[in-house]
């Protein structure tokens, strides 16, 4: 067996997309910036103040969560063919999949007929279906997959939930545990402290870090994966769309959907905000006039219609030239990435005026001044001194306007100018769920999926927010 999945991944063909290249780098910044942060008592002080937050455990474990799932799915590749005959040369699938889409094979290759509800053993709509007599009959046909397994769905179906349920939450516990006993033996060898000691100080919360909020939120999403193992191969847990496809994998498939548009489009829009508004900020006259002016300019026209006629210039592109794009998934890449790109050219605005208004109160300070009197040039002024005290502001504005994006891209793709309809997304999801909800009998469960892990990633976001912003802000700190 061991052989075998060697072999299998021995003959996969890696496929670097831009966004995930872009995504990587974004990775080894972080741990480069971690690293560097390291002994710096300046750097760690307000990151160790988020830590020792509850609600910004809670949101940094949630995140993590999250975070790892895109990261799976930002690794591609595509599988290699099947040899037929004598062939020497390997030839690969057109289909670009994922780490991801390896670890959820049966929720990706499961696929029924049609529409299914949550749990349910039968399709969500009558058929015709001929009996061995030659009579006709409109029945709920069995599901190709979905409880399969049960003689008897009727009676067997809520015990056998409720039975794969149980495990899966014992064996979640079960990890769990043994999770939290290596977790508390490294921290009682850190501390130099005894093991029952050291459980001790973590159940009563006597510790540095709320690390029982840490636990007990770890604990939580262990046994809910672990439920979810144990039951998502034998039922569809949130359903089968239009064609059969579980949506479940469809909602994981979106999470990197969601934290790509959240986090490229950030690096997209850094350089101008903060390149524009200090400059504004520091020279002011004629050069400060001429970035409000532009700014001005810019949030004068409408962002949708600005996204929307890009995006179409830029599918008119690709339609056109079909020959730079071997595959679909690079396609709906590079719409992806351009999607990044251009909200991050129409959301700079913002920022940039909040730095211009911070920046034009600090250059009369008295370290600013001195330094103009000693002749220190203006890029080393606006780089060494204004820069990082001006980066409370950047920091806090970039963590509020992650939920915005997220939700901005399903707005977008609601509206038919975003992600590419081929990718999963939650705006993808809550448009195709626009026309099930008027069916009869409603199809809810899709836009009830894509609401709950969208509800919350914004929800964990919008609360490290909260914990960023007390620890960086200088005028809570005072207070």
């Amino acid at each position: 067996m061991l052989a075998e999945n060697i072999a299998y991944f021995s003959s996969l063909k890696p496929v670097l997309l831009w966004t995930d290249a872009l995504v990587f780098i974004l990775a080894i910044v972080i741990i480069g910036f971690a690293w560097y942060a390291h002994g710096k008592e300046y750097l760690q002080a307000p990151w160790r103040k988020v830590f020792t937050s509850r609600t910004g455990m809670v949101s940094v474990v949630v995140i993590a969560v999250y975070t790892t799932v895109a990261l799976l799915d930002s690794i591609h590749v595509r599988e290699a063919l099947e040899n037929k005959g004598d062939q020497e040369e390997i030839y690969y699938s057109v289909n670009v999949i994922s780490f991801l889409d390896l670890a959820l094979g049966p929720l990706k290759n499961q696929a029924e007929k049609t529409y299914s509800a949550p749990f349910a053993t039968h399709l969500y709509a009558k058929e015709t279906v001929e009996l061995p007599g030659g009579a006709n009959i409109r029945l709920y046909p069995r599901l190709k997959y979905g409880g399969a397994h049960l003689e008897n769905p009727v009676q067997d179906k809520s015990r056998d939930i409720m039975v794969r349920g149980l495990s899966g939450l014992t064996a979640g516990l079960l990890l769990w545990v043994i999770l939290v006993a290596c977790f508390i033996w490294k921290l009682a060898r850190y501390d130099r402290a005894g093991f029952m000691m050291t459980f001790k100080n973590i159940l009563h919360g006597r510790c540095r870090a709320p690390w029982h909020v840490m636990l007990l939120t770890t604990g939580m999403i262990l046994a809910l994966i672990a439920m979810v193992i144990s039951l998502a191969g034998h039922y569809h847990i949130f359903g089968t769309d239009k064609v059969g496809q579980d949506v479940l994998y469809q909602t994981i498939k979106s999470i990197r959907t969601a934290l790509v548009i959240g986090t490229l489009t950030t690096l997209v829009m850094l350089p101008f905000a903060l390149m524009l508004g200090i400059m504004a900020g520091y020279f002011r006259g004629w050069i400060d006039d001429l970035i409000q002016y532009l700014y001005t300019t810019l949030n004068s026209i409408p962002g949708v219609l600005l996204i929307a006629s890009f995006i179409l210039m830029l599918q008119v592109y690709i339609d056109t030239h079909p020959d730079l794009f071997d595959t679909d998934a690079s396609r709906a890449d590079m719409r992806l990435l351009f999607l990044c790109i251009i909200l991050g050219v129409t959301s700079w605005t913002g920022l940039c005026r909040l730095l211009r208004g911070e920046t034009m109160k600090m250059r009369t300070a008295e370290f600013i001044q001195a330094a103009s009197a000693f002749g220190v040039r203006h890029s080393r002024i606006m780089s060494r001194h204004l820069l990082p005290n001006v980066m409370h502001i950047v920091l806090i504005t970039v963590v509020l306007d992650f939920s915005g994006l997220v939700l901005a891209e399903a707005v977008l793709s609601y509206v038919g100018v975003g992600v590419d309809p081929s990718m999963h997304s939650w705006g993808n999801m809550i448009n195709s769920a626009r026309l099930e909800m008027a069916r009869d009998p409603m199809v809810w469960w899709s836009l009830l999926a894509a609401f709950v892990f969208m509800f919350i990633l914004v929800l964990a976001a919008n609360l490290f927010s909260d914990a960023v912003r007390d620890a960086f802000d200088p005028r809570v700190k005072n207070r």
